[in-house]
């Protein structure tokens, strides 16, 4: 039989989001809604395929109990994602203050006369999320901010936040107006700097091509002179001979 009088079994099937060569795990949580201490068994119809943690204990009056299922990695891809696999849940009234190590498999055994509850879970594959397309999320950001009017003709609310982000971060003219008005007037100032140190340096090189001139004028008359006053001296040692 199957009921739900000793524990509660959520969820009622097994998901494991299918995945190759890769250890999956899924969770139960079994509700104890009496006031009694309820053991448990967990079986399945692949053992070697899964590994149930607990697979035996003892919960506790009005309480909880996890239990994990791990499917071992597969090393192939099930056809049409299906699974035939089973698990049985057994719980059976325990003993006050009974623990894991007292169950035994002779509490689970009917024929014995034990009142015992089944609950059967059938496992399902899921498949695994993919990861988001990127092409409504490009389409949105290469859109153009430009808003339409509804039927009434207003703006809506994100078409009106669309239409302030693009006022907001749009540049003003009157800023950049005054920002290339300095730049301008900067970069003149340098110009005329400039052409007034070349005027200066024109004429520091008049100057002294000018001196550079006048040194190489006297500098042979000078030589004039002394020749004609040597020729002077001798003129007047050959007259006194």
């Amino acid at each position: 039989m199957t009921t739900d009088e000793l524990l509660s079994i959520e969820p009622q099937e097994l998901q494991f989001p299918f995945e190759l060569k890769k250890q999956i795990s899924c969770s139960l949580l079994l509700l104890n809604k009496s006031d009694n201490y309820v053991a448990f068994k967990v079986k399945t119809t692949n053992p070697k395929k899964y590994c149930v943690r607990p697979n035996t204990g003892v919960v506790l009056p009005r309480s909880t109990c996890d239990v994990t299922v791990t499917m071992q990695a597969q090393k192939e891809m099930p056809l049409d994602m299906q699974c035939k696999d089973k698990f049985l849940l057994q719980s059976v009234i325990a003993s006050p203050g009974a623990s894991a190590k007292d169950i035994t498999p002779e509490m689970f055994n009917k024929e014995a006369g034990h009142e015992v509850e089944e609950c059967k879970l059938r496992v399902v594959y899921v498949a695994r999320p993919g990861p988001p397309s990127p092409v409504r999320e490009e389409s949105e950001e290469g859109s153009s901010p430009r808003a339409s009017v509804s039927d009434n003709g207003n703006y809506s609310v994100s078409e009106q936040s669309a239409v302030s982000r693009s006022h907001v971060q749009r540049p003003q003219p009157e800023e950049n107006s005054y920002e290339a008005k300095a730049l301008i007037s900067k970069l003149t100032e340098e110009k005329n700097s400039a052409i007034q140190q070349n005027k200066q340096l024109q004429q520091e090189l008049e100057l002294l091509r000018h001196h550079s001139s006048r040194s190489r004028v006297g500098l042979p008359f000078l030589y004039i002179i002394l020749v004609g006053m040597v020729g002077i001296i001798l003129g007047y040692l050959m007259k006194k001979t």
